[in-house]
Parts: C-alpha cells; structure tokens; sequence
C-alpha cells in the first residue's frame, strides 16, 4: 500500500508539470484555436532565464542566492509573455482562422527560437537592439510627419527594413571582441541548482517526496487558481470569455478583440515560461527541452475538452498517474501478488518502461477519443473568426 501510495504521489508530480505546461496551451490552443507548436520553445525560454537569474542571484550571495526562485518565477513569465506578445503581432495576427498556416509558422518559429538559443551572444543582441530602434524608430516618425503614410507605407517599410537590416549587420562584422563573440549557452545542456531548501524530500517510511516535486505540484495549483481567478472575476478574463464564445458580437459591443488576442497569447506564453522555470527543479535544460513535453500538453488539452481548464487538470492527472504506474512496474508489482492473474502480471512487466508505458497511453488516448471526440468536457459556444 504504501508503495501504491509513493506511486500515487510520483504520477500526480508528473502529471502537475504536464498540467503546468498545458496550462498555457489550454489559453493559447483552447480559448484562441491556435496550433502553437512553438510552445515548447517558449517554455524553454523560461527555463534559461531561470538559468541566467540563477548565475545573477548566485553572483551576489546568500541570502539572495537561495531564493533565487521566487525572483526567477515571475521574471519568466514576464519575459516569455513579452516574447509571445512579439510572436502575435508579427506573425500569429495575419494567421487567425487558418489553422494549417499557423501550425508551419509556429513550427518554423520553434526552430528559429531553438537555433537562437543555441547561437546567440553579445553581437546578436546588439545587432538586434539596433535594428528594432532604427526600424521601430523610423516607422514611427514616418508615421507621425508623413500626411501621405498610407500611400507610401509599403514601400517605406521595405526601404526601411533593408536599411535597417544592413547597418545592423554592418556593425555585427565591425565588433569583433572574444567576449562578444563567445555563445551564452550553446548547444549544451545547462544545470540549474535547486535551492538548499528544495534539495531532499520528506520522509516517508522507506521513501522520500522529493521537496522539488511538492513545490511543483504548489506551484501548478497557484497557477491554476490565479488563471481561474483571472479569467472569471477580472474584466479582460471576461471580455476573453466573450470573445471566445463569439467574436463578431464582442467586436460589435466595443470589445477590442485585436487586444484581447495579444492578451490571451502573451498570457498562454507567461504560463509556459512558468512551466519552463518548473521544469528546471528536475534536470538539466537544453535547446531541446521542450520537444519533451509539447506532445504530451497537446494530449492533455484534447482529452480534457478543448478550452476547458478543469478538464485539462482532470486530464493531467489522469496521463500523470496512468504513465507512471505502468512505467514504473507498480501494476505489475501489485498483480504479482495474485497467482490467477499471472498473465496480467507478465503483460504488465513487459510494459513497465517510459517508452512502452507512452505507447501504452497513446494507444488509451486514441480508444478513448473514438468513444467522446471532443473530449471529457467538451466546449460549449462557438468561435468566429
């Protein structure tokens, strides 16, 4: 029993980070209808800025140094929200309502994101400021002096664009300091150090719960409560809701639904960068992380019911526990008992590896959405584009 119990308590860890990933899929997915396959990529991104406040925190001391998590928690999620709020209004806005589009474009973002990582230093940083303050910078006094704006407003952002896109360049050949140069992360893997107080686990008979994973498992339900929280009692929640259930109507109430979409996805991407300063307290980060856990956020949002959150809990839990029992042998150790059921016992065991045990559930998930397609919750309105 007490073993079933460790179980237990390792699925519902597990499925507390697949449900923290997925909390922002469920926003950006459930609520917008958008394929975002750069999710992972976004959270990843979290992740390494929890590396780098960790290093900053780490270079001032204790007692800074051991809390560097509360400082690294918000610091994602504003970060990653900012860089999804620049991913709707470059790309994501001119995509809505064409789902094949947007699932290329996220898919290519994600490769550029990860190559970004793999590549970027002090050269890239500058030669990107430069070009955001020379072409920003531009458009927007062009903006404010031309009475003709709209007349030449395409062929001044082409022109603008070049020039801008040449003397950053320029100025990246011309800086050619070791120190510049040098990658920040490269293609390795980085370790982020859980602090002290999370390092061990409580004592449970034979057995320890690893702090770390309780302070996932805290942190997903603070998440999930300041979401509930946000989207029913606050009032862009609410206009989020409205523009969800139907978008021409909320547009013809005033409601700016071009906001409330930079918004909801600047809000799905904070949530990621969250998952992504989680997942750090369980291993080593790299360009790759986040290819780990995309698909299996996508399956808790299509087993819970597209854009509902209560089903997206009941679904990660559910992939948690299930993943874990079969992979670990647990099923397999409490069939062993039971001479009649020697057959379910060897079935069991040969399943009892990560691998087979995703199979295993993939194979589940696909019987059980035959039986209810839409999910355990379905949505209820309809979306307009």
């Amino acid at each position: 029993m007490q073993e079933l119990l460790i179980a237990i308590f390792n699925g519902i860890s597990i499925g507390s980070v697949l449900l923290i990933v997925a909390l922002g899929l469920a926003i950006i997915f459930g609520l917008m209808g958008v394929i975002n396959l750069a999710h992972g990529e976004l959270m990843m991104l979290g992740a390494y800025t929890t590396f780098v406040v960790q290093n900053i925190c780490n270079s001032i001391g204790e007692p800074i140094s051991n809390i560097y998590i509360f400082f690294a928690i918000p610091i994602a999620f504003i970060v990653v929200a900012i860089a999804g709020l620049i991913l709707e209004k470059g790309v994501i806005r001119f995509l809505y309502g064409r789902p094949l589009e947007t699932l290329l474009a996220t898919w290519g973002v994600s490769l550029i994101l990860r190559q970004f990582v793999r590549s970027v230093n002090g050269v890239l940083i500058i030669g990107i400021t430069v070009f955001c303050l020379f072409y920003f910078g531009s458009l927007y006094f062009l903006k404010k002096r031309r009475y003709d704006w709209e007349k030449i407003k395409n062929l001044a952002i082409a022109i603008i664009c070049f020039l801008s896109l040449a003397i950053a360049t320029t100025l990246g050949f011309l800086l050619t300091s070791p120190g510049l140069t040098k990658p920040w992360f490269s293609s390795r893997n980085v370790d982020v150090t859980a602090p002290v107080w999370l390092q061990g686990g409580l004592p449970i008979g034979e057995f320890q719960l690893p702090y770390s994973r309780i302070f996932i498992i805290i942190l997903t339900a603070i998440s999930l409560l300041g979401i509930y929280l946000f989207l029913n009692k606050s009032n862009w929640g609410l206009r989020i809701k409205a523009v969800t259930q139907n978008r021409s109507m909320s547009a013809c109430l005033g409601i700016p639904t071009d906001r409330v979409d930079a918004i909801t996805f600047s809000l799905g991407s904070g949530l990621a960068g969250i998952a992504g300063c989680a997942i750090t307290l369980l291993g080593s980060v790299g360009p790759n992380t986040g290819q780990n856990y995309i698909v299996d956020a996508f399956m808790v949002v299509v087993v819970g019911g597209v854009g509902n959150l209560f089903g997206t809990v009941i679904a990660a839990m559910g992939i948690g526990i299930t993943n874990y029992l079969i992979g670990s042998g647990t099923i397999a150790l409490i069939l062993g008992n039971i001479e009649s059921l020697k057959f379910l016992t060897d079935f069991f065991n040969f399943l009892a590896t990560t691998s087979m045990a995703k199979v295993t559930v993939f194979a589940l998930i696909i019987v059980f959405l035959q039986v209810k397609p839409a999910g355990l919750f379905p949505q209820k309105g309809r979306m307009d584009n």
